[in-house]
């Protein structure tokens, strides 16, 4: 009878944690698209809404590491109409409590774009901390 009680416990506690990370998920998969959605027509409200204030964006040029920060960033953007054949898509989501991480594609007609977010939970809001990205011509 007690494995049967301690059976039913475990079941009953993945099923909450099984619920509690997919709802996590739809959260960081909101966050995300809307950074695709701010970063494919310029909107630096969008992308400001869930880019936090401390995050640092790195890439490699010329076998450097290149760092710009929030607002640097945020400053490369014009408002403009989304191009043709350009959008984002979540390549993977890995998260562990109020910590999470992302891999994800944007595809436009002359550019792929690798990045990898690093997120934080505040305030039952995501927002990308780190960015790591990589670009290539596409094909």
């Amino acid at each position: 009878m007690k494995t049967k009680g301690t059976f039913l416990v475990v079941l009953i506690a993945i099923f909450f944690s099984s619920t509690a990370q997919s709802q996590e998920k739809t959260l960081i998969e909101k966050t995300i698209e809307t950074y695709f959605d701010g970063w494919q027509t310029g909107d630096t409200l969008k992308l400001g809404k869930v880019i936090h204030a401390t995050c640092r964006l790195k890439n490699v040029t010329d076998d450097q590491i290149q760092v710009i920060d929030r607002k640097t960033y945020l400053g490369r953007f014009e408002l403009h109409p989304k191009q043709e054949n350009t959008g984002g898509k979540i390549i993977s989501i890995d998260i562990t409590g109020n910590t999470a991480a992302a891999k994800c594609q944007i595809n436009t007609p002359t550019m792929l774009i690798t990045d990898y977010f690093n997120l934080l939970k505040i305030k039952d809001q995501w927002f990308i901390v780190d960015k790591i990205y990589s670009r290539a011509q596409s094909k």
